[in-house]
């Protein structure tokens, strides 16, 4: 039992040569050491390449009747199955013009015949050595590449549960909203995919900073959560004082995201922008937004997208103090705030393109209302 074992983690050497005395030369000299694997014609050589389990080692002639070694060579050197064997020529092909062209085609090494059965044995041995290590090297990164793979959707994983369970938080507080989230969540992607080549953002808008936006946007209103009930789900108009107890709840939601990364002991990268759009989104573009008063660029990108977005979405939508508008009449609302609520190239892009805005809130409208 344990010499079957050990001959089965022997590596296997495929010898191709196209003269019965040379196989059994080489054969001979080896079987005892390797497990051993022959071919006497290119062809053959090229699918016992590929049989499994795949040889270690390829001992190669060069001159045969169907296919060359050279010819042989190249073709295991394309197919990914193959490219990794190593090959040594044995050839009575004896210049430096022969060997250099050898090594070219990608051998690893080059022996003339007659051969000298300890350098053969000899350059097998180090050639095996080399490819174990390699080997490894190979193993080893392609585990790597998957333990990176699988750290990433991990902490992507932590990332979508942690803005849901967040979101969650919200959505119990004021649930006449409804898919207000889901609505605005895709209005700011389809925003941002339609300025990333726009000379004033595409520095911010990519690939990666579109998918944190989306992910991002629904913990625009996470701070209503510390909003008294009374203020928050009042179907009336709000009184002076009241707005003023309202408008903490961009204070309360970046203060809420900056604990639980202060709990975690560390910023998180994926929370800068959630914390930007849920302090900055009732910030107007001619500075009377809140909390700040900031204006124009001051006002990150992030904050200037959602601000569009769900303003929109709050004009089309029915409220406990309202009814929803028609779309052409929020429209023409925001078409009115270009320059002074919205930055004024967001809004030009949502203006050419708002049949994809109402798209979305018909595909995600509130039960009962049509968007």
């Amino acid at each position: 039992m344990s010499e079957t074992l050990n001959y089965s983690l022997r590596p296997i050497i495929l010898i191709v040569d196209d003269t019965p005395e040379n196989i059994t030369l080489i054969n001979g000299l080896l079987k005892d050491i390797y497990r051993t694997r022959v071919a006497i014609s290119g062809e053959r050589a090229l699918k016992a390449a590929v049989q499994e389990p795949r040889p270690d080692l390829i001992l190669l002639d060069i001159m045969m009747p169907d296919l060359s070694g050279y010819e042989v060579a190249e073709q295991l050197k394309r197919d990914p199955r193959t490219a990794h064997i190593p090959i040594i020529f044995i050839t009575a092909m004896a210049t430096m013009e022969d060997e250099i062209l050898g090594l070219q085609m990608g051998a690893v090494d080059y022996i003339t015949k007659p051969i000298n059965p300890p350098i053969v044995l000899a350059r097998v041995e180090t050639q095996l050595k080399i490819k174990a290590a390699a080997d490894f090297l190979r193993d080893q990164k392609a585990y790597l590449e998957q333990e990176v793979q699988r750290r990433t959707a991990e902490v992507i994983a932590i990332q979508d549960v942690t803005i849901q369970a967040m979101t969650s938080l919200a959505e119990t507080r004021d649930n006449e909203t409804g898919n207000h989230i889901r609505r605005t969540q895709h209005y700011v992607r389809l925003l941002a995919e339609m300025l990333r080549e726009h000379p004033r953002f595409q520095q911010f808008l990519n690939d990666e900073s579109i998918r944190l936006l989306f992910k991002s946007a629904p913990l625009h209103d996470i701070g209503k959560i510390g909003i008294p009930d009374d203020i928050l789900l009042k179907p009336g108009r709000l009184t002076p004082e009241e707005f003023e107890t309202m408008k903490t709840h961009t204070v309360l939601g970046r203060d809420a995201i900056r604990h639980a990364e202060e709990q975690l002991g560390t910023s998180v990268g994926f929370l800068r922008l959630a914390k930007e759009i849920a302090y900055s989104h009732h910030e107007k573009w001619d500075g009377t937004g809140y909390p700040d008063g900031l204006s124009a660029d001051d006002i990150p990108i992030s904050a200037r997208l959602m601000a569009l977005a769900d303003v929109y979405d709050a004009l089309i939508s029915r409220r406990v103090y309202k009814k929803g508008m028609s779309h052409d009449q929020a429209l023409e609302i925001i078409r009115q705030g270009c320059a002074t609520h919205f930055d004024p190239d967001i809004c030009e892009v949502f203006l050419a393109n708002h049949e994809q805005f109402q798209a979305i809130a018909v595909r995600f409208a509130d039960r009962g209302q049509d968007g």
